[in-house]
């Protein structure tokens, strides 16, 4: 092919500028005495706030900042006095407090039973997230559903059930929660719309989404809580729950308690962003950080979540609480060292909740004391509860199986044949087999003395 015959420009030869651009600019204002300031380098993923109308932030008043160290871990700050309450937040916080109190004194006698081998399974305590609990629901309406995960009995509680039938799941009886079928894990309580624990890491979060869809379609003004903790937010399904949320609306809110801790692992290092409710601008879903250590800020935060979500705007709120425990009653910690496993203990909610009411004149300590007292009977008389509580009978074992009857269900139980056995077939059954409290036939057949399936079969077969 011919090259053009147009002769090219020298190189030296370059486009006349129109203007100069500095002579465009406005003089700059003179710096400020001081050190350089450092660059900000823009954040070319966010998207521009024009772009995005519904994201505005939650009131500064129900987001205090999560992070913001307390005064007992800054060695030259003055304690403040505390300021007084309205009424209104003093009846609240007392309210928060003693349903605090109920269930750290639960906790603390079900990882009692445990030791005495009075609850099987696994137990995994709320000890430390007890103001994250009672804030997030109060926040809810009776009619909004709860999903959470494996560590709930606090929920359970603060949701309106009764601590004794919340004891008696936990020790496996008939009059627990779940009839004595999902133990500390699997609890589940329709009065109250507790829609579950769930064992697995995160498989609540589909579930909960799946819900808001149905709330979406048959219309209604209920909502979806969907609690988990920080680890969850690694896993797929926390992702596609909230790529489906965001897409269609859905009136859900998906609650982070992040205690800084996913087991044993702490979010920096399983995290590549540890600032976890971030993670919803990828969905340009609303999200915020909230102190989980005060019940109140708790409160405010998800009850401005869920008036969004109620009007189809999901939310990730990201709840900063504190584990004073191993990750289970059978985990020690050794993780911890002893400096973190002061700080800890110095972030107790209960501890805060009560110095917050003393030091405002809300309540005394011999009130705190009556409470704490109440809170001890309470849990007693629930040890009682499930203590008298029957366990379930074995011919019960496969009921509550499937919602509907299934056609051929098995219902075998551990040394069962495989197969039901035909009437004819009795009498070539051994004889344990009816002195382990199996029925003959009805015409009352019984095999010979000594005889068994394998002498008759061979016997039979020799016959034909």
């Amino acid at each position: 092919m011919a090259r053009s015959a147009t002769p090219a420009a020298p190189k030296s030869a370059k486009p006349p500028r129109a203007q100069s651009r500095s002579a465009s600019r406005p003089t700059p204002a003179p710096r400020p005495a001081g050190p350089p300031q450092p660059k900000v380098k823009p954040d070319a993923t966010a998207a521009p706030e024009s772009a995005r109308p519904d994201l505005e932030a939650a009131p500064e008043r129900a987001l205090p900042d999560a992070q913001a160290a307390p005064e007992s871990a800054q060695p030259n700050a003055k304690p403040s006095p505390a300021p007084p309450l309205s009424p209104a937040k003093a009846r609240r916080l007392a309210d928060f407090y003693r349903q605090m109190l109920l269930i750290r004194r639960f906790e603390e006698r079900a990882g009692r039973s445990y030791t005495q081998a009075l609850i099987g399974g696994y137990l995994h305590l709320n000890l430390g997230e007890e103001a994250f609990i009672v804030g997030a629901a109060a926040a809810m309406k009776p009619t909004d559903y709860l999903f959470t995960n494996y560590r709930e009995h606090g929920f359970a509680i603060a949701r309106g059930a009764d601590p004794g039938r919340v004891m008696a799941e936990l020790y496996g009886r008939a009059d627990g929660l779940s009839k004595g079928w999902g133990g500390s894990m699997h609890m589940f309580d329709l009065e109250h719309r507790l829609m579950g624990g769930y064992g697995i890491v995160g498989g609540q979060l589909p579930l909960a989404t799946g819900a808001a869809l149905a709330i979406d379609y048959r219309g209604g003004g209920e909502a979806v809580v969907a609690t988990m903790g920080d680890g969850t937010t690694n896993i797929g399904a926390f992702h596609e729950s909230l790529n489906i949320a965001a897409l269609w609306n859905l009136p859900i809110v998906y609650l982070v308690d992040n205690n800084e801790l996913g087991m044993g692992t702490t979010v920096e290092r399983s995290s590549a962003q540890p600032d976890l409710h971030k993670r919803a601008a990828a969905y340009k879903m609303a999200s915020a950080r909230v102190n989980g250590l005060d019940p109140d800020a708790v409160y405010l935060a998800t009850r401005h979540a869920l008036t969004r979500a109620r009007a189809g705007r999901p939310f990730l709120l990201e709840v900063m609480t504190v584990r004073l425990k191993g990750h289970s009653v059978v985990d020690p910690a050794s993780y911890r060292s002893a400096e973190e496993a002061a700080l800890a203990l110095s972030r107790d909610p209960l501890a805060r909740a009560a110095a917050q009411l003393v030091e405002s004149g809300a309540a005394t300590p011999a009130q705190l004391d009556v409470w704490d007292q109440q809170a001890h009977d309470a849990v007693a008389q629930a040890e009682r509860f499930a203590k008298a509580s029957p366990l379930p009978p074995v011919d019960a074992l496969f009921d509550h199986t499937y919602a509907t009857p299934v056609p051929n269900e098995s219902r075998r139980l551990p040394g069962d044949p495989l197969f039901p056995i035909p009437p004819e077939a009795l009498c070539l059954l051994p004889n344990d087999y009816y002195e382990g409290g199996r029925t003959a036939s009805a015409a009352g057949d019984a095999p010979a003395a000594g005889a068994s399936l394998a002498t008759a079969g061979a016997g039979r077969g020799a016959a034909a």
